[in-house]
């Protein structure tokens, strides 16, 4: 990982953004924001949130501490100030003495403190973020650190990685129990650290500054790369120009077209992304690859964009071949939901029970969904796993979050929210 802060940029944004002191924070928050959304290796798709805590006025002119996190449904590549909604950050401080807060109560809240109420929801780890005692706080779901995160001995690697420089939190479900769990975490070990590694799900660092945030998420990064390549297991490149231009020029792509068109959910909208490409080809060989992929996502918010596993087929598959792959996921993915929906805390309805990606042997990775946009993200998401996959089974186990944690995730109403953002 390479830094692109630049000083004369920062310097010329700092100016921009005028004498104000939280405007010149703002703007460092944003610029370094948009050096890590510009990294697919750091983050992808509206993965990862970012925070900076300043002080402003209220409108009887006397100053207040607040905290400016990263809106839901913003992406780090491309943020800008109204991006990042500010908060009273006392009232959040409160909230350590509350020891329960369902979603609903915690959105209602964040969203009371907002100096603006016209602004996005604050992210869903925003409290986390507020309970840090760090100006800057970072998070990303690096390839590399994810590769380490979903391991089943992934705490004990990460204390061989990081020493006592991070603290080490095992997984809880984001949201207000994270907050609080991160928080106790930090206050039992976090003296001396500038950071935590998040099991199954990724890095956080802080910093007094914008750049000694950004650069310890890069250094941190960088030292799980750093591990992987001494264990034989380095993360292959990301490779350039590998979309295929005509993706059903390819006979089993047009199969599956015509396979998925069949069910009304794709019968008037369906896109496909086909990747090719020589990680991907080492992907598609793995032996045993219908288990691996079956274990769960790389990282925990992928699954409401790429369901929790992908459908199998070849590159010699018909149209008949692709059907019955289609109906057996539907019927696994109706099993899974009638295993789970019992145990969510409130009555589930089912979503769609169709995949959103699909491994073609012999051919390459798909991405599937009802707009160009759906599919290409969708297809982003798989080529990214299929690398972390990779270096994860290169040094031990890829194993990621089991089913019913996983499926809490995936019907979680404040991820679901981010699909209509």
């Amino acid at each position: 990982m390479k830094s692109l802060w630049n000083d004369a940029e920062a310097n010329r944004l700092r100016k921009a953004a005028g004498d104000d002191p939280a405007e010149q924070d703002l703007a460092m928050r944003v610029y370094t924001s948009k050096l890590i959304g510009q990294e697919p290796d750091l983050v992808l798709h509206g993965g990862g949130n970012t925070s900076v805590k300043t002080r402003r006025c209220d409108e009887s002119g006397v100053e207040h501490d607040v905290i400016h996190v990263k809106g839901s449904g913003w992406d780090l590549a491309t943020i800008e100030g109204p991006g990042l909604p500010a908060m009273w950050l006392g009232p959040l401080l409160e909230a350590r003495k509350t020891s329960t807060m369902s979603d609903e109560e915690m959105v209602a809240f964040l969203r009371r403190e907002m100096l603006d109420q016209s602004g996005p929801n604050p992210s869903v780890e925003a409290l986390l973020h507020a309970f840090l005692p760090a100006k800057f706080v970072d998070h990303t779901h690096s390839c590399a650190a994810l590769a380490i995160a979903n391991q089943p001995d992934a705490a004990e690697r990460a204390h061989e990685i990081f020493g006592d420089e991070l603290s080490i939190v095992p997984y809880v479900m984001p949201g207000f129990k994270l907050s609080h769990a991160a928080d106790q975490i930090f206050a039992e070990q976090g003296e001396g650290t500038s950071g935590q590694f998040l099991v199954n799900h990724g890095l956080f660092s802080f910093g007094d500054d914008a750049r000694t945030s950004y650069e310890r998420i890069l250094r941190y990064t960088t030292m799980c790369e750093e591990y992987l390549a001494s264990k034989g297991a380095a993360l292959l490149p990301e490779e350039v120009g590998t979309k295929a231009l005509d993706p059903e020029a390819h006979n089993s792509v047009s199969a599956l077209r015509l396979a998925l068109k069949e069910w009304e959910f794709f019968a008037d909208n369906l896109a496909l992304d086909l990747r090719i490409s020589d990680a991907n080809d080492r992907f598609l060989a793995l032996e045993g690859l219908a288990e691996i992929t079956g274990r769960g996502t790389a990282t925990p918010d992928h699954v409401i964009r790429i369901k929790p596993r992908p459908v199998i087929g070849e590159a010699v598959f018909g149209v008949a071949e692709w059907r019955e792959a289609i109906k057996d996921f539907a019927a696994w993915y109706e099993a899974y939901f009638n295993r789970n929906a019992p145990f969510a805390e409130e009555p589930k309805t089912m979503l769609d029970p169709l995949p959103r990606v699909a491994l073609i042997r012999g051919l390459g990775i798909v991405g599937i969904g009802r707009t160009t946009k759906e599919a290409g993200v969708a297809a982003d998401l798989a080529e990214q796993t299929a690398r972390i996959v990779l270096a994860a089974e290169g040094i031990g186990r890829f194993t990621p979050l089991n089913e019913r944690d996983l499926f809490d995730m995936e019907y979680w109403s404040l991820e679901q929210a981010k699909l209509k953002a």
